[in-house]
């Protein structure tokens, strides 16, 4: 059993019994092919740039298992075909693949965990200088300047 991955992205202009139906009529075409592992419901997303005139769209992810992938053309047949769908991929999982989706799904990746945030020990316990923003080592813009003779007598004014 070879396993596969197909997204697809339907038109967000449609009713959302009109988006259901279309979902559930390419996941019924998947079962037909083989067996279905997973089915995730995205939502409605922002697209990268305009697909159709459409700046949003309502994704679906279908991880299914089947024996070849004979069905697969017929598939993207009829996706190709069908109004209600902005954009698919299909793409055939390698182990590696298979391995990210069931860890995905486990909750060990993309999963935000929160850091506690340690308590900072008091000035005199740390070792070494303070932390901080330290400008000894930034020149200041009077050192720019061209340094001024002691000697130097001001110019007298000609007056004519």
């Amino acid at each position: 059993m070879r396993n596969y991955e197909v997204t697809f992205i339907v038109d967000p202009t449609l009713s959302s019994d009109e988006i259901k139906s279309a979902a559930k009529k390419y996941v019924d075409t998947i079962k037909g092919a083989g067996k279905i592992v997973h089915i995730d419901e995205l939502g409605l997303r922002q697209l990268a740039y305009p697909i159709k005139r459409r700046n949003t769209g309502i994704y679906y992810c279908v991880e299914f298992e089947a024996a070849n992938g004979e069905s697969i053309p017929d598939l993207e047949l009829a996706m190709t075909r069908d109004d209600a769908i902005l954009r698919f991929l299909s793409v055939r999982l390698d182990k590696h693949g298979v391995k990210y989706n069931e860890d995905k799904r486990a909750g060990k990746i993309g999963k935000i965990v929160k850091k506690k945030k340690k308590e900072e020990e008091p000035q005199h316990k740390r070792k070494g200088k303070p932390r901080g923003n330290n400008n000894n080592n930034k020149r200041k813009s009077s050192d720019n300047a061209p340094a001024k003779k002691a000697d130097a007598k001001p110019k007298e004014e000609v007056k004519a």
